[in-house]
């Protein structure tokens, strides 16, 4: 009998749509995972569209639903993700800008990153947690080594402004794993890669890119690259397929709508399960 793996997910949730809860559920579970989701927001859909409805647990409530599942003993968990990803902010026209109140980042530092397994900062709030601006790559694995030291073994850049060795078409991210060996000693493996660039706004692809890494680095727990290469190749063809419908479905010339770039998730299955590998990483 196959073993269970179980996945407690705390992110937002939409009833249309894929991001938050919706994007992390349903490819952790074809790749083999059980998932327990909490819903700390539930809206209507995202909030890239002109309107959206919903509520906002607060901590009680959210206590209230894990006080629950403890009064059951079914509380056993292999991994718990969260939007603490960390999810803070992002590069809008050259310039950074928070999605989080300023005073929420001495939390994310002192208490959420040090507990936690596996971190997806852009590159921005990879500047926020360290205090370091990034500049090149070498500036990017020294950042890196400062997030290792704060706690994660596994700290992945998922997007940054370095120029790609591919070029303008390219976005770069990086990756730095630790691993201690059976004498003590620890390893780091660094690897970069190279994605081409999609000319389109997705909403949902860190949710999905976080469930998805945490389910390849189970799968390969001492090869980030090849954990690296199932994810991003997934997210691709993914991407591939979403800006192909959407642009089906606007019309030629047409910028497509929210609702028509939601991603299609169910379609892309069998590329989640079992992805071609399209994005080779550079061990560094």
């Amino acid at each position: 009998m196959e073993e269970e793996c179980r996945v407690l997910s705390i992110q937002s949730h939409v009833v249309r749509g894929y991001v938050g809860n919706r994007a992390a559920t349903f490819p952790l579970q074809v790749l083999g995972f059980e998932v327990d989701a909490v819903n700390s927001v539930q809206f209507s859909n995202h909030t890239g569209y002109s309107h959206w409805k919903g509520q906002v647990l607060n901590s009680g409530e959210l206590q209230e639903l894990y006080d629950g599942l403890k009064l059951n003993s079914v509380n056993q968990y292999d991994y718990v993700l969260t939007v603490c990803d960390p999810v803070m902010g992002d590069q809008r026209n050259g310039e950074g800008a928070m999605y989080v109140p300023d005073d929420l980042l001495p939390v994310y530092r002192e208490k959420v990153v040090p507990v936690a397994d596996i971190i997806t900062p852009n590159q921005f709030e990879a500047e926020l947690l360290t205090g370091r601006k990034i500049h090149s790559q070498e500036e990017a694995l020294e950042v890196m080594d400062m997030l290792h030291a704060m706690g994660p073994d596994t700290v992945v850049i998922t997007s940054s402004d370095l120029l790609s060795p591919r070029g303008n078409d390219y976005l770069m991210a990086l990756g730095s794993q630790r691993t201690r060996a059976p004498d003590g000693s620890v390893v780091t493996q660094r690897i970069r890669m190279e994605m081409h660039k999609v000319d389109a706004v997705f909403v949902g692809t860190g949710d999905l890119f976080a469930a998805m890494l945490l389910a390849w680095t189970h799968k390969h727990p001492n090869n980030l690259k090849v954990a690296c290469e199932k994810t991003v190749s997934a997210m691709h063809h993914v991407l591939q397929r979403t800006i192909k419908c959407a642009k089906a479905k606007s019309g030629e010339g047409v910028k497509p709508s929210p609702a028509q770039l939601e991603l299609r998730m169910v379609q892309s299955k069998r590329d989640i399960e079992s992805p071609e590998i399209v994005v080779q990483a550079t061990v560094l």
